[in-house]
């Protein structure tokens, strides 16, 4: 390793801050995901073998899908570019910015533009970028990289952020959390409304329809993909999926994964730019699909981490990123790269370069944990090693036409394992030893004795300029018997056992009894038990879209169409609200916004400073997580559910789904331009992992249900 590596991880493992932190994070992250995944409408063993043969048939056949999907992305509306690498996808997002004289740029999290590094470029250029999302606003104020792919200030402490909110915003010092949220809150609105683009990244995009699909919680994503003008979406082309059931599998997987929910509070489906009669969305839909050296390692043996979800488990799950950060993984030349843990290992010398990034993969004990808890099923120990044994080539692949793009020279990825001296000669020796039966014995002894008069000293046993052992690695107590020894020992033991064993079964003789088999073992429940099963009935369904609804802190009452409007007068009226934005009359039920407006509350479809009640339609919900399906379209603004602290949807009860991907696989959601899955308040846990509701999205989210 190289010695600006080790100096991150000696700083690491000598900050107290950040081991609570990251054990916080890992502890919390845990229990969420294995809640989780107990709600799992399979076996998530099933799931993950299906996600895994999505992801690999995608990986394939990419250079096809990518072409169905540019197709189907430029039919929808959508103007499409293409970078070859992350220079000329700086270049696009610049001519875009230029081109319409913009100064300010609100962004989402995307990590493709952590790779590309925009925000540089945009700052270079004279344009002011804002990151939305809380963790990386947080992070952008101290001047920091993120330091996670999922929860970008997992590093610091809540009287961290404090100090930074003090020293760069100029608030009162406050370790209140939701005192904090509200602060950035209020400072981002007006960046929301007053942007010239907005950035975001791309989770997924579905190549039969040429959907883009983002996840977010906060309600930051839904902020710069409809409010400004103009739209830039950044996506790493090998972020497609064939259909929209394969986009329902990966839905299902993703959040649980990367932060323990069942669904992300706001699943947003985009088709295209703002279409005639509709008040909001973006006027120009940018997509940009970025290359960047992901179709090169398409071609190379470690193809396989381009099937990553970017949810981060095997982050969270790596016993060496819970104890130095994702700080620590730099470069030969101490650059940060924007991918730490078991992915960024292998991602980092994938995309730049193994002679730069390749020492990362030795940042790892091979324990497995991170193959354990990829959702997709990615063998990162298998692809960790192959990077670790260098040697690696590809040559330069493009697999659609890049517009402009000027010939490359053939990209290699060296032979260089970043193996120190001194363990290839440890290892030299320990080839010369282990050939040898007697010589290995005579170690192990040597090292027996040795190693329990050393161990007590440990602790000031730190050789880091020799071996690095002692980076965060005590010097273990050897045991005082081989394991040849112990292994003999208890072999006597078992033979011992069979003998007795075999006695006991000769005194059976002809009883037709065996002693160790039993057919009391509970059978596997069957997949028809389930609540969500197809002969669920109506009211089982609406039973379990209101629990949903209720454990996301939603509410939740039911009327007829006669009660609907008094029951939502009531509502406004208790919080004396006298006026709102609503979608207009026709797109609401018969009568509600006539009988509003006669009892005295003003409605307008365009948002308004001090508006703090949205009213509109959903046209379906889905009972397995409480989420209602809200399309943009004419006479159907977006902001009526995005913008006003509260929200008040109304759903027919017919219109209630089981699951997800019928939902998807909805005529009008694949019509619209724009589809936002809204499932509860908005929220975020990007503070010590605590949850605090009412980010930039609703704070309370009502349905009223007419059967």
């Amino acid at each position: 390793m190289t010695d600006a590596f080790h100096s991150k991880i000696k700083e690491s493992l000598e900050n107290p801050g950040l081991q609570a932190a990251l054990d916080g994070n890992a502890e919390r992250r845990r229990v969420a995901q294995e809640t989780a995944y107990q709600s799992l409408p399979e076996d998530l063993q099933v799931m993950r073998q299906r996600a895994h043969e999505v992801r690999a048939r995608t990986i394939v056949n990419l250079g096809q899908y990518l072409e169905q999907f540019v197709d189907h992305a430029r039919a929808n509306g959508m103007i499409v570019h293409q970078a070859r690498d992350a220079a000329q996808a700086r270049q696009i997002v610049l001519d875009i910015a230029q081109k319409k004289d913009a100064c300010l740029v609100a962004k989402s999290k995307t990590m493709v533009g952590e790779e590309i590094e925009i925000n540089r470029a945009l700052e270079g250029a004279g344009i002011q970028a804002v990151e939305t999302d809380l963790g990386e606003y947080i992070v952008q104020l101290r001047g920091e990289p993120p330091a996670h792919i999922i929860t970008p200030a997992v590093h610091l402490r809540r009287a961290d952020v404090a100090e930074t909110f003090q020293e760069k915003l100029g608030v009162p010092y406050d370790e209140d959390i939701p005192s904090m949220t509200e602060t950035a809150r209020h400072l981002m609105r007006e960046t929301f409304l007053k942007a010239d683009i907005g950035i975001s990244g791309v989770n997924f995009a579905v190549a039969e329809s040429g959907t883009l699909c983002l996840v977010t919680n906060e309600g930051n994503g839904r902020m710069v993909t409809t409010l400004p003008p103009v739209h830039i979406a950044l996506l790493g082309i090998e972020r497609l999926v064939p259909t929209m059931d394969d986009l329902a599998l990966m839905l299902y997987l993703l959040p649980r994964s990367a932060t323990g929910q069942k669904i992300t509070v706001y699943t947003n489906l985009l088709h295209g730019p703002r279409r005639p009669g509709e008040v909001d969305g973006p006027d120009e839909r940018h997509l940009i699909l970025v290359d960047n050296g992901r179709s090169s390692l398409s071609q190379s043996q470690l193809a396989e981490i381009l099937y990553c979800i970017r949810c981060g488990a095997c982050i969270n799950a790596c016993p060496v990123f819970r104890e130095i950060g994702g700080h620590a993984y730099v470069g030969a030349h101490g650059k940060q790269t924007p991918y730490p843990g078991p992915i960024g290992s292998v991602v980092s010398p994938g995309l730049f370069g193994q002679p730069e990034f390749g020492q990362l993969a030795r940042a790892t004990s091979l324990c497995g944990a991170c193959k354990e808890a990829c959702p997709v099923d990615i063998d990162l120990p298998k692809l960790l090693l192959r990077v670790r044994a260098g040697g690696l080539e590809t040559e330069p692949t493009h697999l659609v036409p890049m517009a402009s793009a000027a010939p490359e020279e053939r990209r290699k990825i060296t032979p260089t394992t970043h193996t120190p001296g001194s363990l290839k000669s440890g290892l030299r020796l320990y080839s010369w030893l282990a050939t040898s039966p007697r010589r290995f014995a005579a170690v192990q002894r040597l090292a027996s004795i040795g190693g329990r008069l050393l161990a007590p000293f440990s602790d000031w046993m730190k050789l880091p300029a020799f071996t690095g052992w002692g980076y965060g690695r005590d010097f273990p107590r050897p045991a005082s018997t081989t394991f040849r020894e112990r292994f003999a020992k208890r072999m006597e033991g078992v033979q011992g056992s069979i003998v007795t064993e075999s006695a006991n079964l000769s005194a059976f003789n002809g009883s037709g009894v065996s002693p160790t088999l039993s057919s009391s073992s509970p059978s596997p429940p069957s997949p028809d038990s389930s609540p969500l099963s197809p002969a669920s009935s109506p009211a089982s369904l609406l039973r379990r879209f209101v629990h949903e609804l209720e454990q996301l802190g939603g509410t939740f009452r039911v009327c007829s169409d006669d009660e609907l409007s008094g029951q939502v007068l009531s509502l406004l009226r208790e919080r004396e609200i006298t006026a709102i934005q609503a979608w207009e009359g026709g797109m609401l039920p018969e009568g509600l916004s006539e009988n509003l407006v006669a009892s005295g509350i003003e409605i307008g479809q365009k948002p308004q400073a001090g508006l703090k009640v949205g009213l509109t339609g959903a046209l379906a919900g889905v009972a397995e997580t409480g989420t209602l399906v809200v399309p943009g379209g004419d006479g159907q603004p977006q902001t009526a559910s995005l913008l006003p602290e509260i929200h008040i949807a109304v759903l027919r009860t017919e219109n209630i789904h089981q699951n997800l991907p019928q939902v998807l696989n909805l005529r009008e959601v694949q019509d619209a331009s724009s589809v936002a899955l809204i499932s509860g308040p908005s929220r975020t846990a990007d503070i010590e992992m605590t949850l605090t509701i009412g980010v930039h999205g609703p704070r309370e989210v009502h349905v009223f249900c007419v059967w």
